[in-house]
């Protein structure tokens, strides 16, 4: 039975598989190291101690012993300050005889020069110890075979120089090398499961940590708004479309800390919190989130617990906040997406009996001479026409390629026709000063229709008028050149201003959106439909804070800018491929 292959990781292969050789040294490894040579140069201080002793009480002893010790104390104490720490490596270099080859120097030298009963045997642990740990297995056994064979030397020695039994001399090196190996080998073995250990707890750091900058990306880029609150009602973290959902203009920190307690708008939002603390159970309602001077806004909160991680621990509530105008807006357009689908294929049905009813009445209107009756037929025929019209841009939304739509469009005079669109929606209102033009002294010859440069402009200053103030000047309209992205290309821009209060982050967010409005009446399909129809000609809508004069004050309002081309967007791409032939 073969075994299920693994999935890859979103965190790169192999990421939490142990590797035994580090590429750099951490910070454990220079612990070590320093503990070692400071070990050494302590034990060198206490033989220079322990050796000036003996020399004190027989005097007669040679000094040569304590001159060894003093200068195996100055080397420790060097290589303690001035050395990096380094791995032993798998080779005897430098690094060895600096430090456990030195060892097994002196401490053979005091060996074979001790005349009291002093034994110095059990010293030769610290450079096994040493190589096992700072170094490699290879380089523990072969540093363990060096001192026996020391020992044997040193046995075989006191063999020739003294007439009586040596064996134990033998055994004894025999004993202390065979426990030189088996401190080699245990050590290294346990120095490597350490290693691993640590460099597999490492990798798990690294692992989690990654996965948390994950979460914290995903978390800050959801639209829906996320809050966590403890069991004293402390906002603990927030992304950012909750800020804005609680109207917050900073996250929380420890030195400012967020209670819901604190906010009196915030009161069933504090409800559903403190009820899912109280039965252990996850909640969902829909709450008022009231702003001081900003209205309100209804929230769908669903609130769920996490698991302490102490048993004596308190659970934290995770609060889901969704603003209730997007859901609708996402039904809305869930809804209206469908009916589009049958609004295309009714148009297409609606086109024959329109062409009939046009055809009829041009008949009818040739055989009638009564002027009551042949105004009736133009109303007919005007209706027809504007019935025609709306088939056409149902269609023309329908489709997905707008490229011949806008080879439609023809050459027309910006100026004279924001003139006579914004006369013609003036007249409608009893106010007339309302509206300020500022028209560009150029010709402004543009390519787009000319119908839908009206339905564009009427849709901007009805939506101008709807939040404007109403005072003279409060709809501002700006005709200008404008240096597009090449030197070669010119536009002209058409600017609508009013001097409405700033919108909503959530309706700036969708704002040309189809479907979403901040009006429960209207469907939405405004602002969309006159993108739309400007980049089936090559224009660009977009929407700004800008400031204006008002009554020779500067006023802040709403802008909505135009961008259109001065030149057919076909023949554009044509000068272009001849001039890139040429």
């Amino acid at each position: 039975m073969t075994q299920p292959s693994k999935l890859p990781s979103w965190f790169g292969p192999g990421l939490l598989e142990p590797r035994l050789e580090y590429n750099h040294y951490p910070e454990e490894f220079d612990r070590l190291w320093r503990a070692f040579m400071t070990a050494r140069a302590t034990l060198g201080l206490m033989l220079v101690l322990l050796q000036g002793g003996v020399f004190l009480v027989t005097p007669q002893q040679s000094s040569h012993p304590w001159m060894v010790c003093v200068a195996y104390f100055c080397v420790a104490v060097w290589v303690r300050l001035m050395a990096k720490p380094s791995s032993l490596g798998h080779t005897f270099d430098v690094q060895w005889l600096r430090t456990v080859g030195v060892d097994l120097l002196v401490f053979s030298v005091l060996q074979a020069s001790q005349t009291s009963s002093i034994n110095y045997t059990p010293l030769f642990a610290l450079p096994v110890l040493t190589a096992s740990i700072l170094g490699s297995l290879i380089i523990a056994l072969g540093t363990s075979a060096g001192i026996t064979l020391l020992l044997f030397g040193y046995a075989a020695w006191v063999s020739v120089q003294t007439p009586w039994d040596t064996t134990a001399q033998f055994v004894q090196a025999a004993l202390t090398g065979a426990g030189c190996f088996a401190i080699a080998f245990l050590t290294s073995q346990l120095a490597s499961r350490l290693a691993s250990v640590e460099l597999r707890a490492q990798r798990s750091q690294w692992a989690a940590a990654l996965q948390r900058q994950v979460n914290e990306l995903v978390i800050e880029s959801l639209s829906d708004g996320i809050a966590v609150v403890d069991e004293r009602f402390q906002l603990r973290s927030v992304n950012p479309a909750a800020l804005a959902a609680l109207g917050l203009g900073a996250k929380p920190t420890a030195d400012v800390p967020c209670f819901l307690t604190q906010q009196p708008g915030w009161l069933e939002l504090l409800e559903v919190v403190r009820l899912s603390h109280l039965t252990q159970c996850p909640q969902q309602q829909d709450v008022v989130i009231q702003y001081v001077g900003k209205g309100q806004r209804h929230l769908r909160v669903q609130t769920q617990l996490t698991k302490p991680l102490e048993v004596e621990a308190n659970p934290l509530c995770v609060v889901f906040l969704r603003d209730q105008r997007e859901m609708q807006a996402r039904l809305r357009t869930e809804r209206l997406a469908s009916m589009g689908r049958v609004s295309a294929a009714v148009a297409h049905e609606i086109r024959n009996p329109l062409a009939a009813i046009v055809q009829a009445n041009a008949l009818l209107a040739e055989e009638l001479e009564n002027p009551d009756q042949l105004r009736l037929t133009q109303m007919v025929q005007q209706n027809a026409q504007r019935l025609e019209k709306t088939v056409h841009d149902i269609l023309h939304l329908a489709r997905a390629n707008t490229q011949e739509e806008a080879v439609a469009g023809g050459m027309l005079d910006l100026k004279q026709n924001v003139i006579r669109i914004s006369r013609d929606w003036l007249s409608q209102f009893e106010v007339s000063d309302v509206l300020s033009m500022t028209l560009a002294q150029e010709d402004c010859l543009v390519w787009f229709d000319s119908e839908h440069l009206r339905r564009v402009l009427v849709n901007l200053l009805d939506n101008a008028h709807r939040f404007a103030s109403g005072q003279p000047g409060s709809i501002q309209i700006n005709v200008s050149a404008h240096t597009g992205t090449t030197p070669q290309r010119s536009l002209m821009c058409l600017q609508v201003w009013s001097d409405g209060g700033p919108l909503d982050p959530s309706v700036e967010q969708h704002l040309f959106e189809p479907f979403f409005s901040s009006d429960s009446r209207s469907t939405g399909l405004g602002l969309y439909i006159c993108r739309e129809l400007c980049q089936s000609h090559a224009a660009n809508m977009s929407y700004d804070r800008a400031y204006r004069f008002v009554n020779r004050a500067r006023t802040s309002g709403n802008e909505f800018n135009v961008m259109f081309c001065t030149e057919p967007p076909v023949a554009t791409s044509v000068s272009r491929q001849t001039s890139a032939l040429s």
